[in-house]
């Protein structure tokens, strides 16, 4: 059986054809259907002169056309560049210039940014407007072939970034995804009968590994959510029946918050997984307590497929910690020198396994620095107990996780640095109630220069997707600097908590 990830789908569709594979409210593909338009993609993308290897953009929301789209850009052994529906213009441009991708599969609602990327990088739009896009694909007879792929072959460019400015590709291999959905099919036991409900991006790792790869190589049914309602949420779990939840923290805290909680219907639910962002041990008990049903939390990321420990099923949890590498995967905490740390000693996280990445697309001293010694270094700090569980102390880089989005400082204070008034900026992240971390930026204007809080914010909200840009701002005279003239975030005090703007 070949590699390419494409084949779960055909095989799936084969054994069960006319089980429902994704659903939308009321609308229903099943696999058969799933399988013919990700097939009839892959003819038009043929069409178009896709060679395997190519590059394709995919900017679409939680939609049945995703899964479609998805497959049949790998079916014709195109590469999927998943990019985020909230985008701006210069960051649709940045992902295709980068990544090399010439089409872009773009969601009706989105196409105005999504058009002024690919023209300014020269790659095509394929508008997808239900009701028309049918139209187009089913113009194309579905094309047989899936084309081979090995393990070592590029499948997805998951773009992240840390510190060091511009986003990166982390490829990620057929086999890199395969392994990891391999064990989240065993660690989660989802079966032909598990409907998912799919409220997490498909164009995060997280939401394209754990809910849609895993839900359709076994045969379940994904119930998908465009943009995550508590209360939307929980009629969908009796609605659809649903039995599996995937979600990041806030996810759970609204759902456990919302009023119509009381009333809904939860007896399907099974169990539900916990990831993104470090799970508050309250909320996990309180959620637990009101909903008859445990939460696996796990850590992980882009680069690493992205699962790489969990509190599993058939071991003891212990609320508050990322629990223990998935099976196959090697994680150890180490100091500055890459020398193993005794259990209670903090380090940085080191992981090695067949779920980390092939390295970053074009970025080969990125991927020297990450990749020593034949571990991924993650950046992130933790410390493991007696039994083998890791608990995440903090993250030695500065990203910002608001909401299970990540935010990367550098990229916000480029903008900032392009307004005619700031001298310096520097963007952190500070504690809010419910979404873990807000993005705050502090600011020094040039001399005699003037700008309020509520232009510069709109400068920037105008450049980058909604949730990155700063809700606060605190004008300063001056930012703390190192004896080198490097701003000291460290130093930075900030007076109150972020307020809502």
């Amino acid at each position: 059986m070949s590699s390419n990830l494409a084949a779960n789908l055909a095989a799936t569709a084969a054994a069960n054809p006319d089980k429902p594979a994704v659903k939308l409210d009321d609308i229903v593909f099943n696999y058969q259907l799933l399988n013919d338009a990700s097939a009839r993609v892959a003819s038009m993308l043929k069409s178009k002169g896709l060679k395997p290897g190519d590059r394709v953009g995919l900017m679409l929301p939680n939609v049945p056309h995703f899964p479609v789209a998805y497959y049949g850009i790998l079916r014709a052994g195109g590469v999927v560049v998943p990019m985020n529906v909230l985008l701006k213009g210069r960051e649709v441009s940045f992902y295709l210039k980068d990544s090399g991708a010439k089409i872009l599969f773009a969601w009706h609602d989105f196409l105005d940014a999504a058009q002024a990327g690919a023209d300014e990088a020269g790659a095509e739009i394929i508008n997808v407007k239900p009701g028309e896009i049918e139209g187009e694909i089913f113009k194309f007879d579905p094309d047989p072939e899936i084309v081979e792929k090995s393990p070592e072959d590029t499948a997805v460019i998951l773009y992240t970034s840390g510190t060091t400015g511009t986003p990166k590709g982390a490829e990620l291999t057929h086999g890199n995804l395969q392994s990891n959905i391999d064990t989240v099919l065993s660690m989660f036991e989802i079966t032909t009968d598990d409907v998912v409900l799919g409220a997490l991006p498909l164009f995060h790792s997280f939401g394209q590994t754990c809910s849609m790869n895993s839900c359709i190589k076994a045969g379940g049914c994904l119930t998908l959510l465009p943009r995550f309602d508590a209360a939307k949420a929980l009629e969908m779990f009796g609605r659809d029946n649903v039995t599996i939840f995937m979600g990041v923290p806030t996810m759970y805290g609204a759902m456990l918050h919302d009023p119509s909680r009381e009333n809904a219907k939860l007896d399907t639910l099974r169990m539900a997984v916990s990831g993104g962002a470090s799970l508050p041990v309250e909320l996990m008990r309180a959620f637990e307590e009101a909903f008859g049903c445990i939460i696996l939390e796990g850590y992980g990321l882009s680069e690493t497929s992205p699962v790489a420990s969990f509190n599993q099923p058939d071991k003891p949890r212990k609320p508050g910690s990322i629990g223990t590498p998935i099976p196959g995967v090697q994680m150890k905490v180490v100091d500055e020198d890459g020398n193993e740390l005794p259990p209670g000693e903090v380090g940085e996280i080191v992981i090695k396994g067949p779920n980390v990445m092939k390295g970053y697309w074009n970025r080969p001293d990125a991927t020297a620095e990450v990749m020593r010694d034949g571990w991924f270094h993650t950046g992130d700090m933790a410390k493991v107990d007696e039994d083998g569980y890791f608990f995440i102390v903090d993250r030695k880089k500065d990203m910002i996780i608001r909401g299970g989005y990540n935010v990367y400082p550098r990229e916000i204070e480029e903008v900032l640095y392009e307004h005619p008034a700031v001298r310096e900026a520097a963007v952190i992240g500070v504690p809010h109630d419910e979404l873990g971390e807000e993005v705050a930026a502090v600011v020094a204007l040039k001399e005699g220069a003037e700008v309020d809080a509520d232009s510069l914010r709109d400068f920037v909200k105008e450049q980058v997707a909604a949730y990155k840009y700063p809700r606060y701002i605190h004008f300063v005279d001056e930012l703390p600097k190192g004896p080198t003239g490097k701003i000291l975030k460290r130093e930075i005090k900030i007076p109150e908590k972020a307020p809502e703007a």
